[in-house]
Protein backbone atom coordinates (compact mmCIF):
# COMPACT_ATOMS: atom_id res chain seq x y z
CA UNK A 1 0.00 0.00 0.00
CA UNK A 2 1.19 3.50 -0.79
CA UNK A 3 1.93 5.54 2.32
CA UNK A 4 1.19 9.25 2.02
CA UNK A 5 2.37 12.31 3.95
CA UNK A 6 0.77 15.68 3.23
CA UNK A 7 2.35 19.02 4.09
CA UNK A 8 2.29 22.70 3.20
CA UNK A 9 -0.89 23.82 4.90
CA UNK A 10 -1.19 26.89 7.06
CA UNK A 11 -3.09 30.07 7.80
CA UNK A 12 -3.52 32.50 4.93
CA UNK A 13 -5.69 35.50 4.19
CA UNK A 14 -8.40 35.35 1.56
CA UNK A 15 -6.89 35.88 -1.87
CA UNK A 16 -3.61 34.31 -0.84
CA UNK A 17 -1.85 31.18 -2.04
CA UNK A 18 -0.50 27.94 -0.65
CA UNK A 19 1.25 24.96 -2.19
CA UNK A 20 0.54 21.56 -0.74
CA UNK A 21 2.79 18.54 -1.17
CA UNK A 22 2.05 14.86 -0.83
CA UNK A 23 5.06 12.55 -0.59
CA UNK A 24 4.49 8.86 -1.17
CA UNK A 25 6.52 5.94 0.12
CA UNK A 26 6.54 2.13 -0.11
CA UNK A 27 5.36 2.22 -3.73
CA UNK A 28 6.27 4.28 -6.75
CA UNK A 29 3.39 6.58 -7.68
CA UNK A 30 4.20 6.36 -11.37
CA UNK A 31 1.64 3.55 -11.65
CA UNK A 32 -1.06 5.45 -9.78
CA UNK A 33 -3.45 8.25 -10.47
CA UNK A 34 -3.27 10.73 -7.61
CA UNK A 35 -5.98 12.85 -6.08
CA UNK A 36 -6.50 15.61 -3.56
CA UNK A 37 -9.48 15.70 -1.22
CA UNK A 38 -10.58 17.93 1.62
CA UNK A 39 -12.77 17.76 4.66
CA UNK A 40 -14.15 20.82 6.35
CA UNK A 41 -15.25 20.69 9.97
CA UNK A 42 -18.61 18.96 10.24
CA UNK A 43 -18.75 18.05 6.56
CA UNK A 44 -18.09 14.98 4.45
CA UNK A 45 -14.75 14.55 2.75
CA UNK A 46 -14.94 15.76 -0.85
CA UNK A 47 -12.99 15.42 -4.05
CA UNK A 48 -10.82 18.38 -5.10
CA UNK A 49 -8.60 17.33 -8.01
CA UNK A 50 -7.09 14.29 -9.70
CA UNK A 51 -4.21 13.67 -12.08
CA UNK A 52 -3.56 10.56 -14.13
CA UNK A 53 -0.41 8.47 -13.71
CA UNK A 54 1.15 10.09 -16.78
CA UNK A 55 0.06 13.57 -15.76
CA UNK A 56 -1.70 14.17 -19.06
CA UNK A 57 -5.26 13.97 -17.74
CA UNK A 58 -6.46 16.26 -14.97
CA UNK A 59 -9.86 16.87 -13.44
CA UNK A 60 -11.03 19.47 -10.91
CA UNK A 61 -14.08 19.95 -8.77
CA UNK A 62 -16.09 22.91 -10.01
CA UNK A 63 -15.49 24.75 -6.74
CA UNK A 64 -11.71 24.98 -7.35
CA UNK A 65 -11.52 25.09 -11.15
CA UNK A 66 -9.41 28.01 -12.34
CA UNK A 67 -7.87 28.57 -8.89
CA UNK A 68 -6.15 25.27 -8.02
CA UNK A 69 -3.56 23.36 -10.04
CA UNK A 70 -2.59 19.75 -9.44
CA UNK A 71 0.76 18.46 -10.66
CA UNK A 72 3.10 15.57 -10.03
CA UNK A 73 6.77 14.70 -10.08
CA UNK A 74 7.08 10.93 -10.38
CA UNK A 75 10.85 11.08 -9.91
CA UNK A 76 10.26 12.60 -6.48
CA UNK A 77 7.24 10.41 -5.77
CA UNK A 78 5.35 13.60 -4.99
CA UNK A 79 2.10 15.24 -6.02
CA UNK A 80 1.36 18.94 -5.50
CA UNK A 81 -1.65 21.19 -5.19
CA UNK A 82 -1.06 24.85 -5.95
CA UNK A 83 -3.92 26.84 -4.47
CA UNK A 84 -4.40 30.45 -5.56
CA UNK A 85 -7.08 33.03 -4.82
CA UNK A 86 -8.02 31.16 -1.67
CA UNK A 87 -11.43 31.70 -0.12
CA UNK A 88 -12.66 31.13 3.43
CA UNK A 89 -14.74 28.22 2.14
CA UNK A 90 -11.51 26.45 1.15
CA UNK A 91 -10.76 26.01 4.85
CA UNK A 92 -10.40 22.28 5.49
CA UNK A 93 -7.98 19.47 6.15
CA UNK A 94 -6.50 18.45 2.81
CA UNK A 95 -5.60 14.85 2.01
CA UNK A 96 -4.13 13.04 -0.96
CA UNK A 97 -4.73 9.51 -2.11
CA UNK A 98 -3.65 7.12 -4.82
CA UNK A 99 -5.47 4.66 -7.03
CA UNK A 100 -4.60 2.73 -10.17
CA UNK A 101 -7.84 4.06 -11.66
CA UNK A 102 -8.09 7.78 -12.50
CA UNK A 103 -11.86 7.48 -12.72
CA UNK A 104 -12.19 5.86 -9.32
CA UNK A 105 -10.49 8.82 -7.61
CA UNK A 106 -13.39 11.02 -8.65
CA UNK A 107 -16.03 8.81 -7.09
CA UNK A 108 -17.03 8.69 -3.40
CA UNK A 109 -13.97 9.27 -1.13
CA UNK A 110 -15.51 6.86 1.39
CA UNK A 111 -14.34 3.99 -0.80
CA UNK A 112 -10.78 4.50 0.45
CA UNK A 113 -9.77 2.77 3.68
CA UNK A 114 -6.39 4.47 4.03
CA UNK A 115 -5.73 8.19 4.52
CA UNK A 116 -2.67 10.10 5.59
CA UNK A 117 -2.75 12.59 8.45
CA UNK A 118 -3.69 15.47 6.15
CA UNK A 119 -2.63 19.10 6.32
CA UNK A 120 -4.79 21.92 7.68
CA UNK A 121 -5.56 24.90 5.46
CA UNK A 122 -7.23 27.86 7.11
CA UNK A 123 -8.28 30.88 5.08
CA UNK A 124 -9.25 33.99 7.01
CA UNK A 125 -11.62 36.60 5.63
Amino acid sequence: QVQLVESGGGLVQAGGSLRLSCVASRRAISNYAMGWFRQALGKEREFVAAISSSGYTIYYADSVKGRFTISRDNAKNTVYLQMNTLKPEDTAVYYCNADPSFARLQVDPRQFDYWGQGTQVTVSS
